[in-house]
């Protein structure tokens, strides 16, 4: 809450038009003389401890009346001390509450103006020393705010089903003992910028945008067929499980209580303006538009567990600007989400580990391994441990338990699985939850065959994380390789066709054609530049596989190619073979994954430099 405190001679308003959110019943005009005028902004984050919040406001403003000797009080919502307000009716509560706590102090007498009205108001501000402060309370920071310590316990459990210290395994030299460090609080390279931050742009993929907000970014072509490969790849994932696809608004409205509510879990990470008289918000996951789809289905306990998805082109979170850097941590990203609805908690369950398959399976996938986390409530823990035991022994790896004393969130259950980028801290990325909260407040229910009402649990799913994440890891994975490169799938240029002198680029363009009508990605070097140059220039550009035209590839017509995944440093790996040869290793490398041809000009002397 944002409070404008004015010891004032006289203040007086009048309300002249009501909006969509006015008060009803308020007092439309009013006037105190000798008062301390306290112009104030209730924020989303007075939302999560409204009691609190309240009872703040109310001590700072007594004590300060006091100071001032003053017993009047005017309090007068001013919304313009703040963008990140909260909904309507959580502010007319505490407006309401903080005039109610005041006149329970002896002696004063408060007033105070209508929300939601245009108001005429003329002020006379003393100007002594004091006459003019401001204040800022946010809620759980006060000293009557009750204490609420949450425990967290950390162990090991093995695939093996064992339980083991997790303080045993942080001194290894590995990602899982990374993931552990940064969990129990061990110190890291913290300010060290990210090795992606400058390969995202020397590899011409994405940059930062100076015209827009901080955490914006431009992609170029290169970055936006791998951005597209991989939202490609999540929806191929999704519709082989049953998930179907939707597209719901990016902006909502906070005059609904299950929005204003749902919101609110998040604080003050949130992009918030007026569209007309309305308070809206940019989302920050899809979970607002499934909801709202979801309440409004007929929902048959024959069709759960049903799954939503969508991938939510842009997503957004007003993070801290000095914690947003390249594409670890953003104000507008895309989140691939999917919501499942399902029956009870043993349908979830089975859910859960069916999507936490997923999860480790796009770790393979994209080549970048990956460490977990299980955290849950102490009532899950005593309740399943047996299933969480089960969960990690499927998974094959260690993972991390993080057990909570109560449940601080809408969810019970969530497993996070991170990439470690190359400074050794983890890269949070696919991530399950069980939501026990959402159905209850947005109202989406189904009835069993006896006619009973059942607001069943919902899993939040990203089966891969943020795409702008995994490419931060990929591209963090990268830099610790001694030889970097994407997955064949996934670079821009699968095949670089490298003539040797002018009389080879015929040939080397026959070639290039044949191998996109294969569908691969393939291009021609056809610059006037010597051969080093342009073998190098392929390896800046990390092409797994470089296909060199000389005389006696003409003659032949077999490729003398170097294969960038059996290369080592200074040391080339070469092989000489026919073109079917050389179609074939890359069919292989990229079976079942998605295709798109290239973005980029096939004539590198026509491809323009963005960077």
């Amino acid at each position: 809450m944002r409070l404008l405190l004015i010891h004032s001679d006289h203040i007086e308003y009048e309300a002249r038009k009501k909006t969509k959110v006015a008060e009803e019943d308020a007092v439309l005009k009013d006037a105190l003389d000798e008062a301390l005028a306290v112009f104030c902004a209730v924020e989303s984050i007075d939302e999560e401890n409204i009691e609190d919040a309240i009872q703040q406001a109310a001590d700072e403003i007594v004590a300060t009346a006091r100071q001032l000797g003053t017993t009047n009080i005017m309090i007068y919502p001013y919304a313009h001390l703040s963008s990140d307000l909260a909904s309507p009716e959580a502010a007319v509560d505490i407006l309401r509450g903080l005039a109610e706590a005041i006149a329970g102090s002896d002696g004063f007498v408060v007033r105070r103006a209508p929300f939601g009205w245009y108001k005429a108001f003329s002020l006379s501000c003393k100007g002594h020393p004091l006459s003019e402060l401001s204040r800022t309370i946010v809620p759980g920071e006060g000293a009557a705010a009750p204490k609420r310590e949450i425990e967290h316990e950390f162990f090991v459990f093995t695939p093996e089903g064992e339980r083991r210290d997790a303080a045993a395994y942080a001194e290894a030299n590995t990602p899982f003992a990374s993931l552990v460090r940064k969990e129990l609080g061990y110190p890291g390279h913290e300010g060290v910028e990210p090795a992606h931050v400058d390969l995202m742009r020397a590899k011409e993929l994405v940059d930062y945008e100076p015209r827009s907000d901080v955490g914006q970014h431009r992609w170029m072509p290169r970055g936006k067929l791998i951005r597209d490969l991989l939202a490609d790849y999540v929806l191929a994932r999704v519709l082989e499980y049953g998930g179907m696809p939707v597209e719901t608004p990016v902006m909502y409205d906070l005059g609904d209580r299950a929005i204003a509510e749902h919101a609110a879990k998040f604080g003050e990470r949130q992009y918030r303006f007026k569209s007309g008289n309305r308070d809206m918000m940019l989302r920050f996951a899809a979970c607002f538009g499934m909801f709202s789809i979801m309440h409004d289905m007929h929902i048959s306990p024959n069709t759960l567990p049903m799954k939503l998805y969508e991938l939510s082109t842009y997503s957004f979170r007003h993070e801290q600007k000095g914690e947003v850097i390249g594409l670890r941590r953003l104000r507008a990203f895309t989140m691939p989400d999917m919501h499942t609805l399902c029956r009870n908690m043993d349908d979830a369950l089975a859910s859960f580990e069916e999507q936490v398959v997923i999860g480790w399976k796009s770790g393979e996938d994209l080549e970048t391994p990956l460490v977990g986390i299980f955290r849950c409530t102490r009532d899950f823990f005593e309740q399943y441990e047996p299933w969480i035991k089960g969960l990690v022994a499927k998974s094959g790896a260690p993972m991390l338990v993080e057990v909570l004393s109560e449940r601080t969130h809408y969810w019970i259950a969530k497993a996070d699985l991170a990439a470690i980028d190359a400074q050794g801290r983890p890269i949070e990325n696919p991530t399950v939850q069980i939501d026990v909260e959402s159905a209850d407040r947005f109202d989406i229910k189904y009835h069993t065959p006896e006619g009973v009402e059942i607001h069943p649990p919902i899993l939040h799913c990203s089966p891969t994380g943020s795409i702008e994440r995994v490419i931060c890891a990929l591209l963090e994975n990268a830099a610790v390789q001694d030889i970097p490169s994407f997955p064949t799938w996934l670079a821009p240029t699968q095949i670089r066709v490298v003539p040797v002198a002018e009389r080879h680029i015929s040939f080397a363009e026959e070639v290039c054609d044949r191998l996109t009508a294969a569908c691969i990605r393939a291009d021609v070097d056809d610059r006037d530049e010597s051969v080093g140059k342009k073998i190098r220039a392929a390896g800046m550009d990390w092409v797994p596989y470089v296909a060199v035209i000389g005389d006696a590839e003409v003659e032949t017509g077999r490729l003398t190619v170097t294969v960038r995944r059996l290369s080592e440093k200074r040391k080339p790996y070469r092989e000489v073979m026919a073109e079917e040869e050389l179609v074939q290793m890359v069919k292989v490398e990229t079976a079942g994954k998605p295709f798109r041809p290239l973005y980029t000009p096939p004539r590198l002397s026509m491809s323009p430099r963005f960077i």
